[in-house]
């Protein structure tokens, strides 16, 4: 092996036990498997209630659900009393208007780490 590869060699070497190190540090943030309404979908109607089914268990007393209307008004949800770790759901009002809205979410996983991001729906009304 010519000498110029060797300092490559050797930083690849000492670099690929790091790299094995943080793969599980990805794995342990919450990450939503399933949502109910789903993202993107277009309703007829409202849903009485919201679900975010995530890949690990979620501390439920420190997680919020924020819902988004078409106004920009922001409504903070009441959780469900927890029936599953992994499932954070909530009631919704029953006045919610046709246009874009959004599930801000953020949870906190058993493992220590936050994590957020949006859920974004459309309902079209009659």
């Amino acid at each position: 092996m010519p000498q110029t590869l060797r300092p490559v060699r050797r930083a690849l070497l000492l670099a690929l036990p790091a790299l094995g190190l943080a793969a599980p540090g990805a794995e342990a943030h919450a990450l939503v498997m399933a949502s109910t309404p789903e993202a993107g979908s277009q309703l007829r109607a409202a849903p009485a209630a919201v679900a975010l089914r995530f890949n690990s268990r979620i501390d439920h007393g420190r997680s919020r659900l924020t819902l988004h209307g078409p106004d920009n008004s922001s409504l903070p949800l009441a959780l469900a009393p927890e029936t599953n770790a992994a499932l954070v759901e909530a009631p919704l009002p029953t006045t919610l208007v046709a246009g874009a809205w959004r599930l801000r979410w953020q949870v906190l996983a058993v493992d220590g780490h936050i994590t957020r991001g949006d859920i974004f729906f459309t309902i079209l009304g009659r």
